[in-house]
């Protein structure tokens, strides 16, 4: 069944209707899991947060892993941030800080995106000119790769009225559009958004905030706990073929594609948010000393068995067998092999 929304086609169908139903009764379970599991969310929220940073500046450009965001988000007070990879990651980190903190005080209005992406671009001096105003020269949707090359993916709505009025007409569309389910327009506001690309740069990191800042003020608050971005990272070309594909039937195109996009990666995060809550549950089986080693991970993303023997009074080998077991229960991840292996938080 075919339905016209905002400026869109959309078939809605039995697979969107699943995903729909599904997604939703996660969502329905979610305040009885919230109050037993208070502990593990905590931790969970800090684990996503990083991965969330690291992987939306990732999908731009940055050559940061998540280990080098983690310790630069711990030591942000004493550290002068020189180089354009910090200053975003700085950015995306504060802006989203700022959503988790008042995401129901955050009326979706022209002025709140503005302020937004004014924090978002706060530390970066090469961007002083034009952050928190719309884009005042052409761009284009461009998909950015680690040897620092870029592909355009499509092009853009016009700089200035153009802009203005498209930008106007999705936030008063999403004010005022009280039939359309939530998550459907939550992906189609993602959509137009980054279709648009309303401001000069930092277009995809704002995108991705957006979802997170709507899911939040719709009542999907598990979304915390879990990177969405990292879903996309993971997923990159598939996200950029589905932008692509309905991009290039503009205007009053069918964004169909985009739509079971964005439900499968929400659906996929769920699952996988699932996991991580049944793995808190194992931990409370482990050996003092596997919870110990664990904890000591966690403060010390990409250590080796050697500092972790050291440090926590443990013979080398008990810490090597010890590090086997919780690779083996998928509680950590081991990279490299030789002297250079070391260990993080799965």
């Amino acid at each position: 069944m075919e339905n016209k929304v905002h400026t869109f086609k959309i078939d809605i169908n039995w697979n969107l209707i699943g995903l729909i139903s599904k997604i939703d009764r996660f969502d329905a379970s979610w305040s009885s899991i919230e109050k037993t599991e208070g502990q593990s969310l905590k931790q969970l929220k800090s684990i996503a947060t990083v991965r969330s940073v690291g992987a939306s500046t990732r999908i731009e450009g940055s050559k940061m892993s998540n280990e080098e965001v983690e310790v630069l988000l711990k030591e942000i007070d004493i550290t002068k941030l020189e180089d354009r990879d910090s200053q975003e990651v700085v950015g995306y980190f504060d802006t989203l800080d700022i959503i988790s903190e008042s995401h129901q005080d955050i009326n979706i209005t022209e002025s709140n995106i503005k302020n937004l992406h004014k924090v978002l671009l706060t530390h970066s001096q090469k961007d002083n000119w034009h952050k928190g105003g719309y884009k005042q020269h052409s761009n284009a949707v461009e998909a950015n790769y680690p040897d620092r090359t870029k592909r355009m993916i499509f092009e853009t709505t016009e700089a200035g009225i153009p802009t203005e009025d498209a930008m106007r007409g999705l936030v008063k569309w999403y004010k005022t559009d009280t039939e359309t389910h939530p998550l459907v327009k939550c992906a189609i506001f993602c959509y137009e958004f980054v279709s648009i690309h309303p401001f000069q740069d930092g277009n995809g990191r704002l995108s991705r905030l957006m979802a997170t800042l709507l899911l939040l003020k719709n009542g999907y608050k598990w979304i915390e706990y879990v990177s969405f971005e990292h879903e996309i990272e993971s997923r990159k070309n598939e996200y950029y073929r589905a932008l692509r594909n309905c991009q290039s039937q503009r205007p009053n195109e069918d964004i169909t594609e985009w739509i079971s996009f964005f439900f499968n990666a929400l659906l996929n995060i769920q699952n996988q948010l699932l996991d991580k809550l049944k793995q808190s549950g194992m931990q409370s089986q482990l050996s003092p000393k596997e919870k110990s080693l664990l904890t000591f991970i966690g403060d010390h993303s990409g250590c080796k068995s050697g500092e972790i023997a050291k440090k926590l009074g443990i013979p080398n080998p008990t810490v090597k067998r010890i590090l086997t077991a919780l690779i083996e229960k998928n509680f950590i991840e081991k990279h490299g092999n030789g002297p250079g292996t070391n260990y993080t938080l799965k």
